[in-house]
């Protein structure tokens, strides 16, 4: 016979052993939990664990409660002895206590969780390096682009460039005040044509800068105030 269980014959066997467990741990265990804390200990086997509370039970030593097929023991605490005032103001103390440290440690695993999601989320060595490796290359190649634009003899003078610019505001200029001439015409067809709008471009094979997605340059109206208020 093993010492576990030469402690269990000698503590008047399973029942006492779980009796003696409850009362001093003084909280409800299921029997399989109690049979996890206590097997290794006192070499006791589940079934014997799960008649011996039931036993206990039953003798009203112990009390069970039932929640659905699960069932929970814990000791009867009337046969517990009541605490003096003493004693309950050291447990106040002790409860104070491990609160306290309870709520140091939810403090502390935020603050590693918190920098276990910045790592999860930082790069690794690896990927770093590679980053940087790419970010060479793109570096070499923005150099090479320049080096050549610079090498260039077909740049543009600000004279070609504000010529290029005026012409580009004329002609948006000319284009914004057909279309308004065009449209205004359109309505006035419109106002005694017995068809819809759409039916009649159709008809008429006419083709609007909506049906091509075509718009004017933002930048003249950047540059010309007038315009944004016209539009």
């Amino acid at each position: 016979m093993s010492k576990g269980r030469e402690g269990a014959a000698a503590g008047g066997g399973a029942a006492a052993v779980l009796l003696r467990y409850l009362q001093e741990q003084n909280r409800p265990y299921s029997a399989q939990d109690a049979f996890g804390n206590l097997q290794r200990e006192h070499g006791l086997g589940k079934a014997a664990v799960v008649k011996a509370l039931e036993q206990l039970a039953q003798q009203g030593r112990i009390r069970e409660k039932a929640y659905g097929k699960q069932k929970i023991y814990f000791a009867d605490q009337e046969q517990l002895p009541a605490a003096s005032d003493e004693e309950l103001r050291s447990l106040d103390g002790e409860i104070a206590t491990l609160s306290g440290k309870v709520q140091e440690l939810q403090q502390s695993c935020r603050q590693m969780e918190a920098e276990l999601k910045e790592l999860n989320s930082s790069m690794t060595t690896h990927e770093v390096a590679r980053e940087i490796e790419e970010l060479r290359k793109d570096c070499a190649s923005y150099t090479e682009k320049l080096e050549r634009i610079k090498s260039a003899t077909n740049h543009v003078t600000p004279e070609e460039k504000e010529k290029v610019c005026s012409e580009q505001k004329l002609y948006c200029k000319e284009w914004r005040r057909r279309k308004r001439m065009a449209t205004e015409l359109l309505e006035a067809i419109l106002e005694g044509y017995p068809k819809s709008k759409k039916q009649f471009f159709e008809e008429v094979g006419i083709e609007t800068d909506e049906d091509h997605n075509v718009t004017l340059p933002t930048a003249v109206a950047w540059a010309h105030p007038v315009y944004m208020r016209l539009f």
